[in-house]
């Protein structure tokens, strides 16, 4: 029989009549590795998964117009606006920087605003795309319907105001000293008003809790009808940004290194919607705290299960370990022993924590994103080194002790 063959048989011998001891061992790792293996799952997948959510409740990334140096807006001309050309232009730069294969798709939404009046009060309308927008504002709370041609979508508070429900209709008014010498036209129930009024159905009222309830919402077609202008721009347009690539600070420096002008010379600042960004940085920051906290916890708590499991196999294999040195086997041959047998030990938990590990993500992912967490064979093997490895630092302390015994003092007796 050869060194090897023997070294392997006896290694194996000592893990089958010590298996209780071995299971111990292995449990041990195994836990270890399992509680491991699925937090770096977790914590590895969040942020792209967290990224994602995230962007159902609005925008990360906002556009709007800075006026030309050459002296801005005067005294009853237009405000500044963006120009189609120049959101094409800082879209082609958001694909650039942050677009990755199996992203998530770019969501935008420009708006329009201009000030109507409803029962002699003065509120914000905003023009908007009703498909656009309603794709990227997810935490919207529509009660009744998205508006079309002909109709209107109040916030809350300016429907609590007005006095006004699902159903009703509403006269606008849009205030422009231009007003008074338009002709007039016919409504769609009849009603005769000027080119500066409309009046619309009520089919839906959002609330939000935040600024979006003190506006009214039309399509942009209905609002260029109610100023009698069109192609005049856009006040705002927001972005919901997938940041898996890259930050939406990295995103927002990117346009505004673009610099991009309009015709008129008007520019375009970008800037990042704090609340979101900041929201889902501060989370996935705790969530790596937690993974640190918990892992140096676990790996702590391995090495002693570890290191108490190979002291006792030491001790009980004393006579063993000195009749051996007494027959001329080195201390090197012993200890080599010993820490594959530890080895051994941690891959075997290894390889059955980073199962039960997997399925913990796997669980973790359905239950909080309802979507499961893909296996990471790298990360696995990650596992499985580490588990050995840590068990064969945990057995040093009892395997300096064994290589250490006198087999004169341990073989007095026989």
């Amino acid at each position: 029989m050869t060194n090897r063959r023997m070294f392997w048989t006896m290694l194996l011998g000592a893990l089958v009549r010590r298996r209780g001891r071995a299971a111990a061992a292995i449990g041990s790792s195994a836990v270890g590795a399992a509680t491991l293996f699925c937090l770096a799952a977790v914590c590895l997948a969040v942020p792209a998964q967290m990224s994602e959510e995230m962007r159902q409740y609005g925008a990360n990334v906002i556009l709007v117009p800075v006026a030309s140096s050459s002296g801005g807006t005067t005294a009853g001309s237009a405000p500044a606006r963006l120009e189609d050309a120049e959101v094409e232009a800082a879209t082609a730069v958001i694909a650039s920087v942050a677009d990755t294969p199996g992203g998530g798709a770019l969501r935008s939404a420009a708006y329009r605003y201009e000030t109507v009046r409803v029962n002699k009060s003065s509120y914000l309308m905003g023009g908007i795309d009703t498909d656009a927008t309603r794709s990227l504002n997810g935490h919207w709370e529509v009660d009744g319907a998205w508006p079309g041609q002909g109709e209107v979508l109040l916030g809350a508070d300016v429907a609590e105001a007005a006095g006004l429900g699902v159903g009703d209709m509403v006269t606008v008014e849009y205030l422009s000293s231009d007003n008074l010498t338009l002709g007039s036209v016919v409504s769609s129930d009849g009603a005769s008003q000027t080119q500066g009024e409309r009046r619309w159905r009520v089919v839906g009222t959002v609330d939000t809790g935040g600024r979006e309830d003190d506006i009214l919402y039309v399509p942009l077609a209905s609002l260029e009808e109610l100023t009698g202008a069109s192609e005049v721009g856009y006040d705002v347009v927001e972005y919901s940004v997938d940041t898996s690539a890259a930050s939406a600070a990295q995103v927002v420096n990117a346009i505004n290194a673009a610099d991009v002008t309009g015709r008129d010379g008007t520019g375009l600042r970008a800037q990042e919607v704090s609340k979101i960004t900041s929201g889902n940085t501060r989370i996935i920051a705790m969530l790596n705290t937690l993974f640190w906290v918990v892992a140096v916890v676990v790996l702590a708590l391995t090495l002693v299960g570890v290191s108490t499991t190979m002291t006792v196999i030491v001790s009980e294999r004393q006579k063993e370990i000195g009749l051996r040195k007494a027959l001329g086997a080195s201390a090197a041959s012993i200890g080599a022993e010993f820490y594959t047998e530890a080895a051994v030990m941690g891959l075997v938990g290894g390889v059955l924590g980073t199962g039960v590990g997997y399925a913990l993500a796997w669980a973790v992912g359905v239950g909080v994103f309802e979507r499961p967490i893909a296996f990471s064979w790298w990360l696995a093997l990650c596992s499985l080194a580490l588990s050995a490895a840590v068990a064969v630092v945990a057995s040093s302390a009892p395997v300096r002790r064994a290589i250490r015994i006198d087999p004169a003092v341990v073989l007095r007796e026989e």
